[in-house]
């Protein structure tokens, strides 16, 4: 008696979700066909796809099958513009560095020409021209 008290409960409870699931799809339709007036046909055909269509573009290509060409030209733009982008990168990066090395460069030889000129004007004794007019003439 057991196993008809579980197939009626099944039963009963499988009929109250089909119910269910017909008034949730009658509720997904809009105000405006409830109120009477047919939605646009343009407007059915962008959102909605033939069950053909559906098929055909979901099997179009497996994994193995050949890349269509312009697969293949979109997958190459793609990878012409990461190494552009890539290339751009790494020029920047040279440009910057590059300009931090000539910056470093320059203001060494402010400091080492500071520094000769400090030594020439504490060892000059006042009596000789400083060292650029102190050349021998041959």
């Amino acid at each position: 008696m057991s196993w008809r008290w579980v197939f009626m409960l099944s039963s009963l409870s499988a009929l109250v979700l089909l119910c269910m699931l017909q008034e949730g799809t009658s509720a997904s339709v809009s105000s405006r066909q409830t109120a009477g007036e047919e939605p646009q046909e343009g407007v059915r055909q962008k959102i909605f796809m033939e069950e053909s269509d559906a098929s055909n573009f979901l099997k179009r290509r497996g994994k193995r099958s050949p890349k269509s060409r312009d697969e293949v030209n979109a997958e190459n733009r793609q990878k012409l513009r990461a190494d552009e982008l890539r290339r751009e990168y790494y020029e920047e990066q040279r440009n910057e560095f590059e300009n931090f090395v000539e910056e470093q460069k320059d203001e060494q030889e402010e400091r080492s020409r500071e520094a000769v000129e400090q030594w020439r004007q504490w060892h000059h004794d006042g009596l000789y021209p400083s060292y650029v007019y102190n050349r021998h003439h041959i």
